[in-house]
């Protein structure tokens, strides 16, 4: 189990991007997560970054889960993009609904209706994997819509509509520092997120009680994910993404990682846990 433990933590250090520098004091955290994971069936990708610092920690960083709806966020700032550029507005009628409330179903709630609505106002699943590449975001990709992706035959090692972690964190972090969105679509994007009510016993599960949580689920039979942001009692915000894949009691793993990471930051930024109030 232990040469199992190193092993993992040693692929966890490859293949880096840039953006995403490594930092001394954190190798801790990260064999923590990997002997976390190591002791449950199925398998897990994890990558949490300090957008304040770049400082990020991962395990199986870099290897491909589906995204499932977490793919919802980037549909979202692929519409948010275009009314940026004036090409759409929030306003614009689609169906019977607004774009505004389209978006707010598709993040709050997950409704995948709202989802392919959504799509194919945009020109479908290719035009938002076209925004992901101008972007620069290569590691993750769209190709069906919703009921499409739902219709197929479920194969959970399937390429298409899939991201490694370290690339949903690279979303995040685009999103969060305004490389890809304006300030009020930003805002927008994150008060949505704020808001979802799918997956409370995810990432929100075990952090302390009035921890800020913007984040997106997607769940498929097999497949539980979650992906967003953590904000730290000293404001310090770490973007997230966990994904897990097979076995069983997955957002159970999920709630323990994301407390292991919101824990590990904290400690290593001077903000204790019980700055948080202890434990809820």
């Amino acid at each position: 189990m232990r040469c199992r433990i190193l092993l993992f933590c040693l692929l966890a250090l490859v293949s880096r991007p840039a953006w995403a520098a490594p930092s001394p004091g954190f190798e801790a955290l990260e064999q923590q997560l990997a002997s976390m994971v190591a002791a449950k069936p199925g398998e897990f990708g994890i990558a949490a970054l300090d957008l304040g610092s770049g400082t990020t920690v991962s395990f199986n960083g870099n290897q491909t889960f589906p995204m499932a709806s977490t793919v919802k966020v980037a549909v979202a700032a692929t519409y948010l993009s275009q009314v940026d550029f004036g090409r759409r507005s929030l306003s614009d009628p689609i169906g019977k609904l607004t774009a505004e409330t389209l978006i707010e179903r598709m993040l709050t709630r997950s409704d995948n209706w709202a989802t392919d609505q959504l799509l194919k106002d945009l020109g479908g699943p290719q035009t938002v994997d076209a925004w992901l590449r101008w972007n620069g975001l290569t590691e993750i990709r769209i190709d069906r819509t919703i009921a499409q992706l739902l219709a197929d035959r479920r194969d959970l090692r399937d390429p298409r509509d899939s991201s490694t972690p370290i690339a949903m964190i690279n979303l995040l972090r685009k999103i969060d520092t305004g490389e890809v969105l304006k300030s009020e679509s930003r805002s927008f994007l994150l008060s949505l997120m704020r808001r979802c009510i799918t997956g409370p016993n995810r990432i929100r599960g075990l952090l302390p009680a009035g921890t800020q949580v913007e984040h997106k689920t997607g769940t498929l039979a097999g497949l539980t994910d979650d992906v967003g942001f953590i904000t730290l009692p000293n404001g310090r915000r770490i973007a997230v993404a966990l994904f897990a894949r097979g076995g069983t009691n997955r957002s159970r793993t999920i709630a323990e990682a994301a407390r292991a990471i919101y824990d590990g930051f904290s400690a290593k930024m001077g903000t204790a846990f019980a700055a948080a109030g202890g434990a809820n």
